[in-house]
């Protein structure tokens, strides 16, 4: 083997924490290379947040543990390593101004994923790193305090191995789950993938004449009989194959994850800041004023009158009742309706549509202070390869940049 294909580093997978790693090691006097397999890297990057790329939240380092529940706690050092704030100054001096939307999320000012891409290309090519394209992994062999990495081109040597190759959601994008494979086969206990951050199907057919219909503000809940499974507040949009929008995107890894999602309920709280009583009042009230007024124009000052149609229809009535004519009985049934609209669930729409994935390495088997492999010496694990999944809004990308940013100074330290 020739002395030029010996690296000190080689990062695996060119997409957030792969492009980090790779700087971070390379900055530290490593001579890294970093592989990838489709002919661009960062392709995600490109697709994230409706191409605009939401690259992380405006919080502190406790409100991203906070956000992932109990496996944040694996995020610490990590989030030490490479801080919320850290990760804005980072692109901000590379050229891309960042602004807080009122949600929390964090995008570039242009609105373009691409600045982003390119603001780690630039930093990347100023470290050093060499940048392989489309060479995708073929096998990596361990032996005696060495890797040997090879691709369809060639084969080279390591002394460390960062391994950043994504999960499985847009598999479009190169995300197919090879990760999984090389460290199974590194003796890794891998989390069965399901796909988080996706659109959920539902299976009432008034759903699809509903689409393109947005409600800002909705309460959402994952029913498994009386059981709670999940529940999220916020945007919900209406698509001919069911729901969207964040707030059942947040829900949707429950769906995934369990064995019989046909089973499952999903239930909407259409005004979530209007309770019950204020809301029978109200129609009481309406019922005396404007009882000429169809039901569902008097519903409309609250909701879309396309959607006041339907729920008329689901509480039993016709679409064209008159207020007046409204009793008591169908008045808390129409109440019901609006605070507790059931849908039955019908799955998701898969990894197609998943904008990260649950499961992969096991986070019991990754130290987390230096994201080292605590079976494999030398071998390093970052990103969404791991079995780490937050909720919308820019988590998941902090999680990979600065999982990724400590891989890859640990990995130089080693």
């Amino acid at each position: 083997m020739l002395p030029s294909d010996r690296w000190d580093i080689a990062v695996i997978g060119a997409g957030a924490a792969g492009l980090m790693a790779a700087i971070a090691a390379a900055e530290e006097g490593q001579r890294t290379l970093l592989l990838e397999k489709n002919k661009k890297p960062g392709v995600k990057i490109l697709m994230s947040g409706g191409t605009r790329c939401n690259l992380t939240h405006a919080t502190d380092n406790r409100g991203i543990v906070a956000a992932y529940g109990p496996p944040g706690q694996f995020l610490h050092s990590a989030l030490a390593a490479l801080s919320v704030e850290q990760t804005i100054d980072f692109f901000e001096l590379e050229g891309v101004a960042t602004k807080v939307e009122d949600t929390g999320k964090v995008f570039p000012v242009s609105n373009k994923a691409v600045d982003v891409l390119e603001a780690l290309l630039r930093r990347l090519h100023r470290s050093g790193a060499t940048l392989a394209l489309g060479e995708p992994l073929l096998s990596l062999e361990h032996e005696a305090n060495e890797f040997a990495i090879t691709s369809p081109l060639r084969t080279v040597a390591a002394s460390r191995v960062i391994l950043t190759t994504g999960g499985r959601s847009y598999p479009g994008s190169g995300t197919t789950g090879d990760g999984y494979h090389v460290a199974a086969r590194f003796g890794h206990t891998i989390v069965p993938p399901r796909p988080a951050l996706v659109p959920i199907k539902v299976a009432a057919s008034w759903v699809a004449d509903m689409r393109g219909i947005t409600l800002p503000d909705v309460t959402v809940r994952i029913l498994d009989g009386q059981a709670v499974l999940a529940k999220r507040r916020g945007s919900l949009l209406f698509a001919h194959f069911g729901l969207s929008g964040p707030v059942v995107l947040d829900v949707s890894r429950v769906v995934s994850g369990h064995p019989q999602p046909e089973t499952l309920r999903l239930e909407v709280d259409l005004l979530p800041s209007t309770a019950e009583e204020e809301l029978d009042q109200f129609l009481t009230r309406e019922t005396i004023a404007s009882g000429k007024k169809q039901l569902a124009v008097v519903l409309s000052t609250f909701l879309p009158r396309r959607l006041c149609d339907v729920l008329l229809t689901q509480s039993g009535m016709s679409v064209d009742r008159k207020a007046a004519a409204l009793s008591r009985a169908e008045r808390t049934k129409l109440v019901h309706t609006v605070k507790h609209l059931e849908l039955p669930v019908a799955g998701t729409l898969g990894f197609g549509k998943a904008e990260v994935t649950a499961g992969g390495v096991a986070l019991d088997e990754i130290d987390s202070h230096n994201m080292r492999s605590k079976l494999v010496p030398g071998l390093f694990i970052a990103g969404e390869v791991l079995d780490l999944d937050g909720p919308i809004g820019g988590y998941n990308f902090q999680a990979a940049f600065s999982t990724g940013w400590l891989a890859g100074k640990s990995a130089a330290d080693n």
